[in-house]
């Protein structure tokens, strides 16, 4: 970074806003790393605002002195994307935690980035909506704005780019700006709320978003099955969705996995490959869906075929693919686990996931799978020993060749994680001659790269 009297700069931030500016290195500790492998890197402090007028002035006065920054949700990333490369300030955005409007009528909400999607849920109980993007950790709204993040539901309701109606972000230059409208629609100029989205924090700092929300579903229909094969398993969600049955969520997990969940829960699991659906539907049309998705799962082979309608019940599927992270570490105790993130065409699924059990029988890599199926999104958890430089560098050589599967597949090298430090090498073998439009926007916007410096965008050299 440029030199910059730090000290001076930090009692310039604390005088003029009324937000925290904190020092300590164990706080910069846990505000210089994600989920990711990542080596972290500290940001030199850490600021807190308590407004978004607080955050304008933060970042105005990052550009004065030079100082990158660096957006901060709760750390839940998975590629490094909060990872503080050239120190800066790392402006956490917890402190930006109100719900400032619920629009029921219009069924639309307006809330500051540091809500978080449990909090939101819980807002919305007793409106009869709801917001469904479910990304499984409880991921602050403004970080999931930033990845793009998607979840089980979006089959049905999409990911943070259908969800996503407006913003309120701060620019490079400390200027605040509002895309969108509370209008179902618009032809109105260029489509800026979805250049922020999955922006990774590069372009700009959101600091309040209006989102779509949904009608509670009448009816919760889950079906659960077993299959030796997991080319059968995603069959039967091509089969559903080519039937027009309303699929809103489907959820693989290998067999690998579930003996990973059978530890987890010390219960006993068949060893094989599960296969978790939802439909969302009116009372008249459940048994007419039932029927449909039950017959697809005998033609496929499914076993031990469950229906499930009870909301306790429902809730203990979901908690099963929820505790995924938790499993997964069942499987290799003090393991550090590295998580792909590709999709492909649905169509693809089963030949990227067969040459993928292929590659990892040669490489000896212990690697659960889950995957959302119905959207072509899936994830390998590499379980490995960061301290063996050969595992390691057999997990990396994997999970690039499992990217340029996807790409090769029609896919792309990520569905839902983002790009962050992991990927950026990836990037032109994806986006080609359109990396330089990329690179052109970022330049329009933050000339001066203060925003999450050396992330998304590869090294030029």
């Amino acid at each position: 970074m440029p030199e910059t009297d730090l000290d001076a700069f930090f009692e310039t931030l604390k005088s003029n806003t009324k937000g925290s500016v904190l020092c300590g290195q164990s706080v910069r500790e846990i505000h210089g790393r994600d989920e990711s492998p990542y080596q972290p890197c500290l940001p030199d402090a850490v600021f807190i605002p308590e407004s978004a007028e607080d955050a304008a002035i933060a970042v105005s006065l990052c550009a004065k002195a030079g100082v990158p920054v660096i957006p901060f949700g709760v750390g839940s990333g998975q590629e490094g994307g909060v990872i503080a490369t050239r120190g800066g300030l790392s402006i956490d955005t917890s402190g930006l935690n109100s719900i400032l409007e619920v629009n029921v009528e219009d069924m639309e909400c307006l809330v500051e980035a540091g809500v978080t999607r449990l909090q939101l849920e819980a807002e919305l109980r007793a409106t009869g909506l709801f917001f469904p993007v479910d990304p499984g950790a409880d991921a602050s709204l403004g970080g999931m704005v930033a990845t793009g993040a998607s979840g089980t539901t979006a089959p049905l309701y999409g990911s943070m780019r259908e969800n996503v109606m407006g913003l309120e972000v701060v620019l490079a230059n400390g200027t605040t700006i509002v895309t969108g409208s509370r209008a179902p629609k618009s032809s109105s100029g260029y489509n800026l709320t979805q250049l922020f989205v999955a922006s990774e924090g590069t372009l700009g700092l959101a600091t309040k978003i209006r989102l779509k929300l949904h009608p509670q579903p009448e009816s919760r229909i889950a079906l659960k099955a077993s299959f030796s094969d997991v080319r059968d398993a995603v069959g039967v969600v091509s089969t559903m969705r080519a039937s027009g049955l309303p699929v809103a969520r489907a959820e693989l997990m290998n067999a690998t996995l579930m003996r990973g969940i059978a530890l987890l829960h010390k219960e006993s699991m068949l060893d094989k490959h599960l296969l978790c659906l939802e439909f969302h539907a009116d009372e008249a049309g459940v048994k007419s869906l039932v029927d449909q998705a039950q017959d697809i799962f005998n033609d496929y082979g499914g076993e031990e075929i469950e229906t499930v309608t009870r909301a306790d019940d429902l809730s203990k599927i979901w908690k099963i693919r929820h505790s995924v992270a938790e499993a997964e570490k069942c499987l290799r105790p003090g393991a550090s686990v590295i998580v792909t993130d590709v999709c492909v065409p649905v169509s693809r699924l089963s030949d990227i996931i067969d040459q993928a059990e292929m590659k990892l029988a040669d490489t000896s890599l212990l690697a659960p799978l889950s995957g959302h199926v119905a959207d072509g999104n899936f994830h390998y958890a590499l379980l490995v020993n960061v301290d063996d430089p050969a595992e390691m560098a057999r997990a990396r050589d994997f999970k690039d060749w499992l990217a340029e599967a996807a790409l090769r597949m029609g896919g792309t090298i990520s569905g839902e994680h983002g790009i962050g430090l992991g990927k950026r090498h990836l990037m032109r073998d994806e986006h080609g001659a359109a990396l330089e439009a990329m690179r052109a926007i970022k330049s329009a916007l933050d000339p001066e790269n203060i925003f999450n410096p050396g992330k998304v965008l590869p090294c030029e050299s």
